[in-house]
């Protein structure tokens, strides 16, 4: 069973950087990617980052170049380093895991991110 905890959100201004984390228990051993999305009030739910087992990476056109995912080696933990944030980056935050060997996916509960102008 995989279990995603996300952490780091808060209210920051225009300008400003945040980093989130997410802390994911019951590591398979198997291909995996995990994905970061955020949802703003009243809209659906976005991509923003993705990255595999083996380190590759893509980003949402809206957030390439401002934003960098990373995890750890055995990806126990993903990472979102998001910098010069826009109001427009205000969202819920949330973790996202799919394992190749358990076939499902899993969310974490979600981390608020506050951009003021």
């Amino acid at each position: 069973q995989v279990q995603l905890v996300e952490s780091g959100g808060g209210s920051v201004q225009a300008g400003g950087s945040l980093r989130l984390s997410c802390a994911a228990s019951g590591y398979t051993g198997c291909n995996y990617y995990m994905r970061w999305y955020r949802q703003a009030p009243g809209k659906e739910r976005e991509f923003v980052s993705s990255i595999d087992n083996y380190g590759m990476t893509t980003y949402a056109a809206s957030v390439k170049g401002r934003f960098t995912i990373s995890q750890d080696n055995a990806g126990n933990a993903l990472y979102l380093q998001m910098d010069s944030l826009l109001p427009e980056d205000t969202a819920m935050y949330y973790c996202f895991k799919y394992d190749y060997c358990l076939v499902r996916n899993y969310w974490g509960q979600g981390t608020q991110v506050t951009v003021s102008s």
